[in-house]
């Protein structure tokens, strides 16, 4: 996997670690008639094409299956991007990526059927061999569209090629906290996270780049299953946990139905910044319901060796200190719980069978304040029911 920068000038490029540095061509002849936008949309739109012009006729041309585009606040998970792009025919003609997570966006403004360039789309090689031949003169037709994705968009619907929507791709135009979404991911593989610069950092009392950076360390270990949701019961103290592997885990006073709990919590707001759930293009529910039911959220703090099964990963979460409301429920506090430590083998295959949950389970410990859950692939016929009945 290659990449390359694409700038508008030049800048020192001291460090040979980044990937190679372009610059993009003079759009100054293109007209861009977008009331208050940016015509840098222009140049940006126009990088598929340059990629193209840059690899023709070269070595390294022989080798390329997709090109992929993203933008400078994009991060991307390359195995999990690869998991995604195998699954199709590189030679055919395709166009992936995902809509917004705003209804709004998606209405007015932009489209269902367009791929986000903040959550980043793959185009395969032979499209974008011929979108190049074709992209300067799409563009000069659609001088009054915003951006550069939409743009690219407006090209492929000439040349009859719909988007394949892969909702690991992440455009989240939402503000406020990603905590309700990425703790119940759908079940796909994470893609991409976007508007990072926008959002509160995704964990606690940390710093932007050190919260992405401390998501990457389990992504090293099982990148197929970062923040795959597991969903399980301590039936003794009438407790629902759910874990996102990798990034939180969740214990619920009282018996929550695994039905509510894989739907996102209502953690942010939405593009507009309108807490109106009716904005958003998927399901919500409230954080919670009553007092009692206000979740305790653990995050993961680090990855720990067992020296007695190097084939199992061990992931350590810790309590976030937050307003724990009195309860008169008669149902012992999860604030009792300090620290929770995951047990789980890597599945790197995950993704080549049907998609199905993890399933996880509660394993007896008599550490005080300690609790040790194992993850890992269900049983054929493991179901994650509170009752027997």
């Amino acid at each position: 996997m290659n990449g390359a920068v694409w700038l508008d000038k030049p800048v020192n490029d001291t460090v040979s670690s980044l990937p190679q540095i372009k610059i993009s061509s003079d759009t100054s002849i293109f007209k861009y008639r977008y009331r208050n936008g940016h015509r840098s949309a222009i140049r940006i739109t126009r990088i598929v094409s340059e990629t193209v012009r840059m690899l023709n006729g070269t070595e390294s041309e022989k080798n390329v299956r997709w090109v992929v585009m993203g933008d400078d606040d994009t991060v991307f998970f390359p195995e999990n991007l690869v998991r995604v792009l195998r699954k199709y025919d590189h030679k055919q003609f395709y166009y992936i990526g995902a809509p917004s997570e705003s209804h709004l966006q998606n209405l007015h403004q932009f489209s269902y059927g367009m791929a986000y360039g903040g959550g980043g789309f793959a185009i395969s090689y032979p499209l974008a061999k011929v979108l190049e031949k074709m992209q300067d003169r799409c563009i000069e037709r659609y001088s009054d569209l915003y951006g550069s994705d939409d743009r690219i968009h407006a090209c492929m619907a000439e040349l009859g090629v719909p988007l394949t929507r892969e909702v690991g791709f992440h455009q989240f135009d939402v503000y406020g906290n990603l905590l309700g979404l990425l703790s119940t991911h759908p079940q796909v593989p994470i893609v991409s996270i976007h508007h990072l610069d926008v959002v509160e950092p995704i964990f606690p009392k940390t710093d932007r780049v050190k919260a992405i950076k401390r998501l990457m360390i389990p992504a090293k270990l099982d990148s197929a299953s970062l923040v795959q949701q597991s969903i399980c019961y301590d039936k003794n103290r009438q407790w629902t946990m759910s874990v996102s592997w990798g990034y939180t885990v969740h214990i619920t006073r009282t018996f929550m139905p695994a039905r509510m709990m894989e739907v996102p919590t209502r953690t942010f707001n939405d593009w507009h910044k309108r807490r109106d759930f009716t904005n958003l293009a998927f399901n919500t529910r409230p954080v919670t319901y009553t007092d009692c039911q206000r979740p305790r959220v653990f995050f993961m703090s680090r990855v720990l060796n067992d020296s007695s099964n190097p084939d199992m990963t061990v992931t350590e979460y810790l309590r976030h200190n937050e307003w724990n409301p009195k309860c008169d429920w008669g149902i012992e506090d999860p604030s009792e719980i300090n620290r929770i430590f995951v047990y789980k083998r890597p599945n790197p295959d995950r993704w080549n069978k049907a998609p199905r949950r993890d399933c996880c389970r509660l394993v007896h410990t008599t550490k005080k304040g300690i609790m040790v859950i194992n993850v890992g692939a269900c049983a054929n016929d493991e179901i994650v029911a509170f009752s027997d009945k």
